[in-house]
């Protein structure tokens, strides 16, 4: 893909390619993956991170994802810091892999992955493939930037812009996970 001159037409995401590709100036909301999961999850529980409100990671469920990921193809990946931004781990052969323990909820980690492949071409002019892996099922995607999906990318952070600049969390609504999410508490009082 790697036309990184290529604009959205969303100018606020033009602004943000722009500003990230100056190492002087600061976008304006700096999205990271874990905010692509995380909006693709629940928009709700996005603006609560956004806004400094972190979970417990100590729970089991975060530990069981943890150490699948700290565990799974550790002999053939490396780990990388990109900006501050993104964390990332790409294989021998130079892919970028994302480890999920489940394939239960697909989207959001294929878009935090798409993100990163984004990133890496968008503003670092840096083509990639990427894998998304699920050790426990033993099962292994391949995911690729094209087009279509780099569009899907950018309306994700025009969506993430929206949500975290937002002065109050978006509106309820129960998903059929809300009984396992760790921001419950917050929002169902």
């Amino acid at each position: 893909m790697n036309d990184s001159s290529s604009y959205s037409g969303d100018e606020r995401i033009d602004e943000h390619i722009e500003r990230e590709r100056n190492p002087h100036r600061e976008p304006a909301v700096r999205i990271t993956g874990l905010m692509v999961q995380y909006y693709h999850v629940c928009r709700r529980e996005l603006w609560f991170m956004s806004r400094g409100i972190d979970i417990d990671r100590s729970t089991p469920n975060i530990q069981r994802g943890t150490y699948t990921d700290e565990r799974s193809y550790r002999d053939s990946r490396r780990s990388f810091s990109i900006d501050g931004r993104i964390a990332l781990d790409v294989l021998d052969d130079g892919d970028v892999m994302e480890v999920k323990v489940s394939s239960t909820l697909e989207e959001p980690p294929r878009m935090q992955l798409l993100y990163y492949l984004w990133y890496l071409d968008r503003i670092h002019g840096v083509e990639k493939s990427g894998v998304l892996a699920f050790p426990r099922e033993r099962d292994r995607e391949t995911v690729e930037l094209t087009e279509e999906t780099a569009a899907s990318v950018e309306e994700t952070l025009g969506g993430i812009i929206d949500v975290v600049e937002a002065e109050s969390p978006p509106p309820l609504e129960k998903k059929p996970y809300c009984d396992a999410c760790l921001y419950q508490d917050i929002c169902w009082l």
